[in-house]
């Protein structure tokens, strides 16, 4: 059988292809209720956001207003002016969320916290997983509705800040990805199942433009009454 991981690498486009890329941008539409819940409904409706193929490190522009945008790293959150000047910023930003359960609202730095590091993971998945430090391991496949899916839990090292350090990715037999799995550690240990489909080519890489969360339940079924957050790519431009 092929080994899961390059099967999924090589369906997303290849490795060798991905490594002549420096950055990635997105036009995207996000929604969901847990924006409404942290006190940030319509945030991101309309945003544009650039992830690194080479680091953890994202932007969104325009961040709040026009004339700035936010940065996200593992160490640091910050809202920057177009010119360069920093108007805020946060050093340690995950030991800001001591505590948070899922209704405990968010400042804009939990918020770029957040969604930086979300927002980096979805865009460079599968790639992401040949950086030094991470994990792989192939667990028993999963049936939905009528498919296979076969499935690699992920273990993120510590130096790669992420929902949770144990995820768990869903793959067709085509070896795109479909489903990824997690509990959000900074909202108190939520578990989802982000669905991810509607893949489209872009500059030889092949990207899910939706994706919809869902909460889960005991026997790891979505529960399909309420999307938590939903993504949506309008366009994908390619930085090489």
């Amino acid at each position: 059988m092929t080994d899961l991981l390059d099967l999924a690498i090589e369906a997303h486009g290849g490795l060798q292809r991905w490594q002549r890329i420096e950055r990635l941008h997105a036009h995207i539409k996000v929604g969901g209720a847990v924006w409404h819940v942290k006190g940030w409904p319509d945030v991101y409706a309309d945003i544009h956001t650039s992830v690194s193929t080479r680091r953890p490190h994202t932007e969104f522009t325009p961040f709040l207003e026009e004339g700035q945008h936010c940065v996200w790293e593992p160490e640091r959150t910050a809202v920057v002016a177009d010119s360069g000047d920093i108007i805020e910023q946060r050093i340690a930003p995950r030991s800001f969320f001591e505590g948070h359960t899922i209704a405990t609202p968010w400042d804009r730095q939990h918020l770029i916290y957040f969604t930086g590091y979300a927002m980096w993971t979805y865009l460079t998945t599968p790639f992401l997983f040949k950086l030094p430090g991470f994990r792989t391991e192939e667990v028993e496949p999963w049936q939905e509705e009528d498919e296979i899916w076969r499935r690699l839990k992920v273990t993120f090292p510590s130096t790669i800040p992420s929902h949770s350090t144990v995820q768990t990715f869903y793959f067709n037999p085509d070896g795109l990805l479909r489903r990824h799995d997690y509990s959000v550690d900074i909202m108190g240990g939520t578990r989802s199942a982000n669905y991810a489909s509607d893949v489209r080519s872009f500059g030889g890489l092949m990207i899910p433009t939706k994706r919809r969360v869902y909460a889960t339940s005991p026997d790891n079924r979505p529960i399909l009454d309420r999307v938590a957050v939903s993504i949506d790519l309008l366009d994908v431009g390619i930085e090489p």
